[in-house]
């Protein structure tokens, strides 16, 4: 009877899906749990991080594109201080009316 003996599958240093260092003889990585049947490549030696594009985020150029000119008004927040502060000063005054 022949044997069917398949080739052990040797892991990466680093796992391509979460970064991690992984032990030679592991199955799957400790971080993410990820193995040969669920991320790991032939190319996994290669892994550079995450494919995030190399030039800098710019986070207000990206509200205005996805929300308009102004996320938010500046009359809203006068607003919310105001109201804010109206409320602290009928706690106040509940608080010391209740004690009489």
């Amino acid at each position: 009877m022949a044997r069917n003996r398949r080739s052990k599958l040797q892991a990466p240093k680093t796992c391509p899906v979460c970064g991690e260092d992984v032990h030679p003889n592991a199955l799957a990585c400790r971080e993410c749990g990820a193995d040969h049947n669920s991320g790991w490549r032939e190319d996994a030696e290669t892994y550079n991080g995450i494919d995030l594009p190399d030039d800098e985020f710019d986070y207000d150029e990206f509200t205005r594109r996805e929300f308009g000119q102004s996320a938010k008004s500046a009359g809203m927040r006068t607003l919310w201080w105001i109201v804010a502060i109206a409320l602290l000063v009928i706690s106040i005054i509940a608080l010391l009316g209740g004690q009489n």
